[in-house]
């Protein structure tokens, strides 16, 4: 498997989960800063390795009325904060090449949504900023497709790449996690991660807005670690109920230190059984 660093740290570690988490957007500094905060007591804690999430704009929400953000340089400095601040590496989306450049200065992760993870022009110019990419599965792909994903950004000389499963369309409104993907996006060589916010959402739901089943989480969180993923992504919100993306299916920061503490568990008893 392909092995390189985000900041400090490496990836993957043999037998170590790692986590990528924050909001969905960067709605305020000072929520920014609480969930960095809360990320840093837990990996303190813990020893966690965690990657510091939060989008500083959302170019693909279901309604026209949609929160899409603060404004992108209030957003792009908050993560730069975070990313001094904590000693955090930081990552967020882009949606268009012309954003490549300008959010490279400001994180160590490009992440490529789900929806555009297809867009060649797009996972090139990702690969040729030199930051590590995160390309989410589509809803629309088989996992042996994202091998094609992957090739785009390494045909750049850029092979910090990781997949992450999202779920897929399973009719309209809901989605499917098919666990038989872990493995078999494993086979490309690059770290495999599982989101558990985004597979939980039942899309366009909500009258306008994607609803979500956040009960779900431990089982499918849970079912990721057993089939063998590197690492895991959530969204935390310090109240969901209030959030402006994704409040169906956020976590509550004040919960999220028991996930992760259930997860690395069940991942240290995994290694245990497969060094058997």
């Amino acid at each position: 498997m392909q092995k390189f660093s985000i900041g400090t740290i490496d990836m993957p570690t043999e037998g170590s989960l790692f986590f990528i988490a924050g909001p969905c957007v960067i709605e305020s500094r000072e929520m920014a800063l609480d969930v960095a905060g809360e990320l840093r007591r837990i990996s303190a804690e813990g020893g966690v390795r965690f990657i510091f999430k939060g989008s500083y704009r959302k170019a693909n929400r279901s309604s026209v009325s949609s929160f899409t953000g603060i404004g992108d340089n209030e957003a792009l400095d908050i993560l730069a904060e975070v990313r001094e601040r904590f000693g955090m590496p930081v990552l967020t989306d882009v949606h268009e090449v012309a954003e490549v450049e300008r959010t490279a200065p400001f994180v160590d992760v490009l992440q490529i949504p789900a929806f555009l993870s297809r867009q060649t022009d797009l996972l090139v110019a990702a690969g040729r900023s030199g930051l590590a990419v995160n390309i989410k599965k589509g809803q629309f792909m088989a996992p042996g497709d994202m091998a094609h994903a992957a090739a785009k950004v390494a045909a750049t000389g850029n092979s910090r790449i990781m997949l992450t499963e999202r779920g897929s369309s399973f009719g309209y409104h809901n989605l499917v996690v098919d666990f038989r993907g872990i493995p078999q996006m494993a086979e490309t060589g690059y770290p495999v991660v599982y989101d558990a916010t985004h597979s939980l959402q039942l899309p366009g739901a909500g009258n306008g807005v994607s609803g979500g089943e956040r009960r779900y989480l431990l089982p499918l969180a849970r079912a990721a670690v057993a089939a063998g993923v590197n690492g895991l992504f959530f969204e935390v919100h310090p109240d969901p109920l209030s959030a402006l993306s994704d409040a169906a299916t956020q976590i509550p920061l004040g919960d999220f230190a028991a996930v992760v503490n259930e997860l690395q568990r069940l991942s240290q008893c995994m290694q245990s059984i497969h060094s058997r």
